[in-house]
Parts: structure tokens; sequence; C-alpha cells
């Protein structure tokens, strides 16, 4: 009788574990999709790419906490936090002083979690979590640096970077290849039978991505190469519960400008399915000879949002520019009388 009772009560836990690891299955639409809709961010300390101090892409809990424990942008907010000095006085002339203070920022404070797992970058492959730059990637790498230092000081609407101009999100955030910022990292997203739309909280972007029924119909709707919209031009398909967007023809601005730099003849094929109840798996594919010398991919996930998205109204770069730009033409109007000597003290010896 004790090995009947035995038996019965292994069966009973066999089939206790078996319902627990029933693999989750993802609420639908109205219409029979796979549901994606509400608000997700993907605010972490986690970047694109992996810091070169790092060798490893998962890392334990307690180093995940060591990390973020060390994070620059972590230790500059509560360096900024401290009491105001009241001798200190105002800034000196020509001294910067900043754009506003790190209150305002919100990148997240720990790193990203993936599949379970602490990442320290959100590339996957190649396995060093860097960029596969080709000689011309590596160039034009270089020369984004100082086009951000000319962004900073501009002399001409080119000058600036996109994002500074409110056209579109900024570092990377607006996609294709959707990366956190340093605040408003949050998505959400809309779906209807024939399209889903994505609200970039930066900048305010929407991504409108029109709904095939087959990779090839999607793939074959891709407008002329001719024309380069910002974000890129995206159709997307249904791959059972995963959607699939491939975007081409990224404008040529935004490509130079990264942080995924593009020609309009790269391509992103980005991935999207629910993971859980409050979790969206987001990976993306970068393909572009171009730029780099052979295809790299990326995964991250996104969570569900707490709060509703409010309407981030850029308008700096686009109302201050005949400000921005006459401040240019008086710097070179005085750099031009230094060099003449009319700016030098008459009274001055020399």
């Amino acid at each position: 009788m004790r090995g009947l009772v035995l038996i019965a009560i292994l069966l009973a836990s066999a089939a206790s574990g078996h319902a627990q690891t029933k693999p989750w299955t993802p609420p639908r639409t109205a219409f029979g999709a796979p549901d994606l809709q509400g608000v997700w961010t993907n605010a972490s300390i986690t970047k694109l790419t992996r810091s070169s101090r790092q060798t490893k892409l998962v890392v334990t809990p307690e180093e995940a906490a060591a990390i973020a424990k060390s994070d620059g942008l972590a230790q500059y907010k509560a360096f900024d936090a401290r009491p105001t000095d009241p001798n200190k006085g105002a800034p000196t002339r020509g001294q910067d002083p900043g754009g506003y203070n790190a209150f305002w920022l919100d990148a997240g404070n720990a790193l990203g979690k993936v599949k379970g797992e602490y990442r320290t970058s959100w590339i996957v492959d190649p396995a060093d979590g860097q960029l596969p730059l080709s000689a011309q990637g590596r160039a034009l790498v270089a020369k984004s640096v100082v086009f951000a230092h000319e962004a900073d000081t501009p002399t001409d609407p080119e000058s600036l970077q996109p994002w500074d101009r409110c056209i579109i999100s900024s570092r990377g955030s607006g996609g294709p290849g959707m990366l956190n910022n340093i605040y408003n990292s949050n998505y959400q997203i809309v779906q209807t039978p024939g399209a889903v739309a994505i609200a970039v909280e930066m900048v305010h972007d929407v991504r409108t991505i029109a709904i095939f029924p087959t990779r090839a119909a999607a793939q074959a709707a891709h407008g002329p190469a001719v024309i380069q919209p910002w974000l890129g031009e995206s159709t997307g398909w249904w791959e059972g519960d995963t959607l699939v967007i491939e975007t081409v023809n990224v404008n040529r601005e935004q490509g130079r400008a990264g942080p995924i730099f593009l020609t309009p003849q790269g391509k992103v094929t980005e991935r999207l399915r629910r993971a859980g109840p409050g979790e969206l798996y987001y990976e993306f594919t970068v393909e572009d000879p171009t730029y780099y010398s052979r295809p790299w991919r990326a995964e991250m996930t996104l969570t569900a949002g707490k709060d509703p998205l409010y309407e981030y109204a850029c308008h700096e770069g686009n109302y201050a520019m005949p400000h921005i730009l006459a401040g240019a033409r008086a710097q070179e109007k005085t750099a031009a009388q230094e060099r003449s000597g009319r700016g030098k003290d008459p009274k001055a010896g020399g």
C-alpha cells in the first residue's frame, strides 16, 4: 500500500512540475494578432557596445550591482545632487554653464536583463560586444567624433546633429535599432490589422509599419531607394508570435550621425515578441557592407511601463537656429579682429 501511495505522490509531483513549466501564452488582439500594445521602456545603463574594461557579455547579480555602482552617469548624478555652493558665484565670461542639471537624467540604474541574464552590451554577435567596423566604418566613426564637436560649436545648419534640430530622436532611440537614452527611453505600441505604430518618447517620433501577409510581400512593398525618410522605410510581417520589421533607405544624414551607422543601402531587421506578462523581447540585425565587415546582432528586453507616454515637444534647435548661428557669426568676427590686431587694447604693449 505504501508503495502505491509513493507512486501517486511522484505522479502528482510530476504533473505539478509539468504544469509549472507550461509555456506562457501571449495575449492576442481582437483581430487575432499577438498583442504587443502598451507602454514599454528599455531604460538601462547597458549600452549598445561593451566597455573596454569588461570582457564578459553575461555577469552575475553581484557583478551587475558593482558595475551599476561605478557607472559614470550615476556618479555624475550623485555629484550634481550636492547642495549648491553659495560662495561660488556666477560662471566666468565664456564658461559653458551646461545645459541642465542631472536631476532630469533618467537612464536607469541597473544593467539590462535579457533572457534572465545581466548583459554588459546589447550586441551579442560579435562576441566581443563591439561593432565589426570596416575600414570605411572606422573612418566614419573617427569623423563622427569631429562632427559631434562641430555640433557643440555649429557654424551652419548642417553642423548640428539631426536631434539638435529636433528632427529625430537622439542617441539612436528612434531606430532602426531602438536604443536606450539618457532619459525618455519609452515607447508606446499601437496595433491595427494592417499596421503597427511605435511612438518614441524622445523627440516624439512615430514609426508606422505596414504589415503584410508574407515576408516576400513586405519586401516587395519597399519604396524606391531615392526616397530616404528619417528612421528609414519599414515594412513588417508576422512569423508566428514574432513581429518582424525590415527597414531600408535610412536617411543619409541620420546614417552618418550614428550611433548605428548606415548607408541608405543598409538593412536593419528587428524582431519583437512578448516574452512574459511584462516583458517584450527585442532583437535586431544590422547589415551594411559599406560600414561593417559582416552582419551584427543585438538583443534587449523592454519592460512594461507604469505611466502613460507624454508628448516630448522638442523645439530648441528649431526656433533657436537664428540665435545659434548669430553667436557663431559673432565668434568669427571676434576671432577676425584678434587676428588683425584690432581686438587688442591700444594701451597694451607688444
